[in-house]
């Protein structure tokens, strides 16, 4: 794919680096990025993936743009409240880079469905807020052998890790299993600092970025935590879990399941 003079313009800060230049833009807008989550973490990545000129990104979720999802949902507007959220993002894609071609799903991610999803893309970021929805993205990714970042924030605080299927530690290799429902209070019950989903968002594109390009040191086999309170930065090393009940030796789950019913409601999303 040759740049046209536009392009050459648009991604000029890319292609003056030299780790990047015009044949690691021209891999951009050749890849295609899958975004589980169209609110406040997927809201960031997205915007920052169009800009990138990521040349393909899929929208997965089934929910209409709230009026409490704008205080960190930034890829919506008060004139989108009651509109689907794949419809709004994808507007404002859109209106970002007109290179970038946006497949929208909305609907709810499920075992029936999101393996064949998955498998259409290069790399998939978990935008979502329920440990059912990210147990599930996990597992798949794991079958379809696609990389993925894992995120979650709370209050002030926020982590994610990325994960080479085969390769590194995968999600269930640290939390192994959901929590018991409501153990965990969801964003609409504690509270969430909107900014931190704008860091944490934009460390997943990040991410997504290094690995389509090759670039750098990923998170892989480390946990980044964040506390927003005291702007620290923690890095908590990790190892594969020989007794992994999804990537061990002897795994139990053979197939791809849906979770138990989530700690907090997938309506309540990032």
């Amino acid at each position: 794919m040759a740049l046209s003079e536009q392009q050459i313009e648009r991604y000029s800060r890319h292609i003056i680096l030299d780790q990047v230049g015009g044949i690691g833009q021209e891999k951009l807008l050749a890849s295609k990025v899958l975004i589980v989550g169209a609110g406040g973490l997927g809201a960031p990545a997205a915007l920052y993936l169009a800009a990138t000129g990521v040349g393909t990104l899929g929208l997965i979720d089934d929910d209409n743009v709230d009026l409490t999802n704008l205080q960190r949902q930034v890829i919506h507007h008060t004139p989108d409240v009651g509109t689907p959220k794949v419809d709004s993002a994808k507007a404002k894609i859109a209106a970002i880079n007109p290179d970038v071609r946006v497949k929208t799903y909305p609907l709810r991610a499920t075992a029936a469905n999101l393996a064949a999803i998955v498998r259409q893309y290069d790399f998939v970021i978990d935008g979502t807020d329920n440990f059912g929805s990210k147990f599930l993205i996990n597992d798949a990714c794991w079958f379809e052998r696609k990389p993925y970042s894992h995120a979650g924030i709370l209050r002030f605080h926020g982590q994610l890790i990325t994960v080479l299927p085969g390769e590194s530690a995968c999600y269930r290799c640290i939390f192994h299993e959901p929590p018991p429902p409501s153990a965990v209070p969801s964003c609409s019950q504690a509270g969430v600092l909107g900014v931190l989903a704008g860091v944490i968002g934009s460390l997943q594109a990040t991410e997504a970025i290094k690995y389509l390009l090759g670039l750098g040191d990923l998170l892989t086999n480390r946990l980044l935590t964040y506390d927003a309170l005291t702007m620290d930065f923690r890095a908590v090393k990790l190892n594969r879990n020989p007794d992994c009940a999804l990537c061990g030796p002897d795994a139990a789950i053979t197939e791809l399941a849906d979770e138990r019913p989530p700690a907090c409601d997938l309506k309540g999303q990032l």
